[in-house]
């Protein structure tokens, strides 16, 4: 007692540091956005309240412009893919180009100077008709244009169905450790500002639109609750629409992101969720009438999926949650977007599409809800977020994605906890030379990243509950959950959360990240 009772006076003056030096950015945006569906194009204007919680006046912004990723062979991200041995094919294989253009920043109604980077035209830094303030807002404006790709890597086409995301002007974040302008990679992924968003989209009146935030055109909601209710007692019910175009507007509070997918001959699935607080979540999904028949269960997995996270990490904060049949790609599994999730595993029995369900729609907390650096550190999102997977599959079917048939029906029997000790004691054999804690572009090939980040993490996280113990380290979590609920954490101030919440000194634990090879 006497050693935790010293213990926690020291960690309590480092935790009132940290958040009397913690501030954050705000970037609350309000788009409106139309589709072209014959030249697979977006028009529309894009209006940011940006907010400087910064301690010093902030001279420029820089923005994040995606869609140049997809321009040409000289792009970062084409220089990853050409790095690969199957990179060139994929690139082939996009023959139709992307880009952002048509645009012109005001800043207040001021017209504000846009300077490229040199090497990437998907970064740019806004340069400010004037110095905005620690604790002052700007409004910023342009008009933009977006040529979509074919369907690749997240963002694009295939014929007349839509995946839309990264795909309008955004702000990089700016924390305590700088600017963060990240060219779009296919290895590696995002950094985002949270705020709040309104985003209303014109379109062809026969697309079906799923998309991040609350659909909040309540004619096209009450038909797609219908519809997906009447799918769920055995039913049909045709989707009725006017000729001509139609306006959809969705409203979200605290996202990172905002991405929609549409299609004309999406089924959809509807239910609700009551959490624990009593709170009631909708529940879709849309998915392909010549898609995998699996996904008429795929609301089930989501509730599963979201109950069993929301009694292990915290509650699910976002009113809305649902899941969108995307096609096979080369990076078959998913990806994730607050709210919403792309699944790209057509091929999925009904364990692994639960699974690969689970895990994306996990990625509502990591890092949806807690949005970390996932470029520098993405093990804090996708290897946590695997821990959790691979619990969530132990209880609920004794089964583990990754071995699949190759289990033995002796270990099936075994109760949850001793199946998850057996699948980690075979996890841990895996080669694994790099350590946890890197940049995703210091991977040197996609299966030491996936290794890593995913299955190493959630090896060292499984250490962590041995050692800790499941209930101490599960407190931990949850304390950590709360604290950094919308807030952007990195590995030290998940270190010092869980620190506080255990009154532990973790630092030989933490030291593993860094360490090359098995642990």
């Amino acid at each position: 007692m006497k050693r935790l009772f010293w213990l926690a006076l020291l960690l309590a003056p480092v935790a009132l540091r940290a958040q009397d030096a913690y501030w954050q950015q705000r970037a609350d945006t309000k788009i409106n956005v139309a589709l072209n569906d014959s030249t697979h194009s977006l028009s529309g204007t894009i209006a940011i309240n940006y907010t400087n919680n910064a301690p010093a006046s902030l001279e420029s912004i820089w923005f994040h412009l995606w869609p140049n990723a997809y321009q040409n062979e000289k792009t970062a991200f084409a220089k990853q893919l050409l790095r690969d041995k199957a990179g060139k094919a994929r690139l082939a294989g996009i023959t139709d180009k992307g880009w952002i253009d048509s645009l012109h920043f005001e800043v207040n109604g001021k017209p504000a100077r846009l300077e490229y980077d040199k090497e990437n035209a998907e970064l740019a830094r806004l340069i400010l008709p004037q110095p905005l303030k620690t604790g002052e807002s700007i409004v910023i404006t342009t008009p933009f244009h977006v040529k979509l790709p074919t369907f690749s890597s997240r963002s694009g086409h295939i014929d007349n169905t839509y995946m839309v995301c990264q795909w309008y002007p955004k702000p990089a974040v700016y924390d305590r450790k700088g600017w963060h302008p990240l060219p779009y990679l296919d290895q590696g992924e995002f950094y985002n500002e949270i705020g709040n968003y309104d985003v209303s989209i014109t379109l062809p009146a026969d697309y079906i639109v799923g998309a991040s935030g609350t659909l909040q055109t309540t004619a096209e909601l009450d038909q797609y609750k219908a519809i997906g209710t009447a799918r769920r007692a055995g039913g049909s019910r045709p989707y009725l629409f006017t000729p001509g175009k139609k306006t959809l507007r969705f409203t979200g509070e605290n996202l990172p992101d905002f991405a929609w997918f549409a299609d004309k001959s999406f089924l959809i699935e509807y239910d609700t969720l009551q959490l624990a607080s009593g709170r009631i979540v909708d529940v879709f999904s849309y998915h392909h009438p010549d898609g995998n028949p699996t996904w008429k269960n795929s609301t089930s997995y989501i509730k599963s999926g979201v109950r069993s996270y929301s009694a292990w990490i915290g509650e699910y904060g976002y009113p809305v949650v649902a899941a969108v049949e995307g096609p096979k790609n080369e990076s078959s599994g998913g990806m994730e977007y607050p709210m919403i999730t792309l699944i790209t595993s057509p091929d999925a029995d009904e364990l692994n599409l639960d699974a690969v369900i689970t895990h994306e729609v996990g990625h509502n907390w990591f890092p949806m809800m807690i949005p970390t650096n996932e470029r520098d550190h993405a093990w804090m999102d996708e290897g946590i977020n695997t821990y959790y997977q691979f619990r969530y599959e132990a209880y609920k079917y004794r089964n583990n994605i990754l071995f699949g048939a190759q289990i033995p029906a002796e270990l099936r029997k075994k109760p949850a906890a001793d199946f998850l000790d057996a699948i980690y004691s075979a996890l841990g054999q895996l080669p694994s030379k790099e350590p946890i804690d890197q940049t995703a572009t210091k991977f040197p090939s996609k299966d030491d990243y996936a290794i890593v980040v995913y299955i190493k993490t959630a090896l060292w996280m499984h250490v962590m509950e041995k050692t800790l113990g499941r209930e101490a380290l599960e407190k931990a979590i949850q304390d950590y959950f709360t604290e950094w609920k919308f807030r952007h954490p990195y590995p030290e101030d998940f270190k010092a959360s869980l620190e506080r919440s255990l009154q532990k000194d973790l630092t030989a634990l933490f030291k593993l990240l860094d360490k090359k090879g098995s642990f």
